[in-house]
């Protein structure tokens, strides 16, 4: 039996959980107010406070810390890397400190998991971040020298569902021709050709559909028009497009259900933008399928909104005609960082080497 302290830091909480192989022994999710949050100038300034806490909780349940065979973070913003485990280096720890593609609460899991990994003489690995990049060159081309399309996107959850599917149905993810779509704050596309995504839009930058959070794709000269016009700053456009964006800047909420519940209620408004998720979701999901020329498995869908029935069920009706869609509804992150420390403790897998 292997035992593994998994680590999920998020914006306003941290999530952590104990498997014993694959069985979770507990979970607990520890929520920090923003009282508690706006005390650090920078996300790096949150470390201390952060791990105490899951010291705490651990303490509080008179857990063992020493029966652990491995720690497990959430991977956060590094350099582009190919899908895997990695174990927590020099390098790495670096990189996280210094956000070199940006500060979010993510990049602490790599961080807390090697000190506590390190203070009990076991490995402190990440899996599958963010920044999991394995598109095809053609895939990288904008339309303008000066910028690169990048691959940013919900790699951790897109990954184990993708596998999820490949043994649910008895055959190697490598095998497969699939479009994942992760339907959340964001809502990211990714194109998966035998075990690799080949194509996907940045949902952590507003691309691709409108979500709940995201302004999707905007129209270009208009957008560029509006950054020059001097009504906002770079930070609170930046904030238009990821963040204020979506469905939260038309219904002023961000919940999807409460959405679902004006629609529901007659709000003409609430309907058209629930059509308008739909629409652009499909939209893009259809468009994926040209990079697979047609020849795809099945249509996964995952995340928080795919608990929503109603929105499955419309997204279904029009992208039915391209595979099978399958749901997977949430994201078990926790589990599937557990999934990919124990590949590499058990030998499936070899650990990656972050450089």
């Amino acid at each position: 039996m292997l035992r593994l302290l998994v680590i999920n830091p998020g914006s306003t909480s941290t999530k952590i959980a104990v498997y014993e192989d694959e069985q979770q022994l507990f979970q607990a999710s520890l929520r920090h107010t923003a009282e508690e949050i706006s005390q650090y100038a920078t996300i790096p300034d949150q470390y201390v406070f952060r791990r105490n806490a899951i010291l705490d909780m651990l303490k509080a349940k008179a857990f063992d810390l020493c029966t652990l065979d491995a720690v497990v973070g959430r991977g956060g913003l590094l350099k582009p890397i190919i899908s895997g485990t990695y174990r927590v280096n020099a390098a790495m720890l670096k990189d996280l400190q210094a956000g070199i593609q940006g500060q979010h609460a993510s990049n602490l899991g790599g961080i807390i998991a090697h000190e506590i990994g390190e203070s009990l003489g076991i490995p402190a690995f990440i899996t599958d971040p963010v920044v999991v990049d394995e598109m095809e060159d053609v895939a990288r081309i904008s339309g303008l020298p000066e910028i690169q399309r990048k691959s940013i996107f919900h790699a951790l959850n897109q990954k184990a569902v993708a596998r999820r599917y490949a043994a649910d149905m008895g055959k190697p993810y490598a095998a497969l021709n699939l479009i994942v779509a992760h339907m959340g704050g964001g809502v990211s596309v990714g194109v998966h050709q035998n075990g690799r995504v080949i194509d996907v839009n940045n949902a952590l930058d507003g691309e691709g559909p409108l979500s709940t959070e995201r302004s999707g794709g905007v129209p270009v000269g208009d957008l560029v028009r509006l950054c020059y016009s001097g009504q906002f700053t770079l930070e609170e456009m930046l904030k238009k497009i990821s963040g204020r964006g979506g469905l939260v800047a038309y219904l002023n909420t961000n919940d999807f259900q409460e959405v679902c519940s004006r629609v529901e209620k007659g709000d003409s408004n609430a309907q058209l933008l629930f059509q308008v998720f739909i629409y652009q979701t499909a939209k893009e999901i259809a468009a994926s399928a040209a990079v697979l020329f047609g020849k795809v498995d099945a249509i996964l869908l995952t995340g928080g909104i795919a608990f929503a029935k109603n929105a499955v069920e419309a997204i279904t009706e029009r992208v039915g005609f391209v595979a099978p869609v399958v749901v997977y509804p949430g994201e078990d992150e926790l589990m599937a960082l557990a999934l990919g420390g124990l590949s590499v403790l058990k030998g499936e897998q070899e650990e990656k080497v972050y450089q």
